[in-house]
């Protein structure tokens, strides 16, 4: 199973992973915003998720690991 860890602080709410997500599982928070001002993104579902990566590779800030 694979772990995806987002750095909530380093996001700054593009979306773009959101966007990648085959599985729909990452989306950006509704009630949460980081110190810079920005809904970051999350993963829905853990256990759900494959580990392709996409969200990780799409994200320009470098915010997003995927440890398998």
């Amino acid at each position: 199973m694979a772990t995806v860890i987002f750095k909530t602080d380093e996001c700054k709410g593009c979306g773009l992973c959101v966007q990648a997500c085959p599985k729909n599982l990452v989306k950006l928070g509704e009630h949460t915003i980081n110190a810079k001002g920005f809904r970051p993104a999350g993963l829905t579902d853990q256990s759900a998720c494959s580990g392709c990566a996409f969200c990780a590779l799409m994200c320009p800030d470098v915010a997003i690991k995927v440890e398998r």
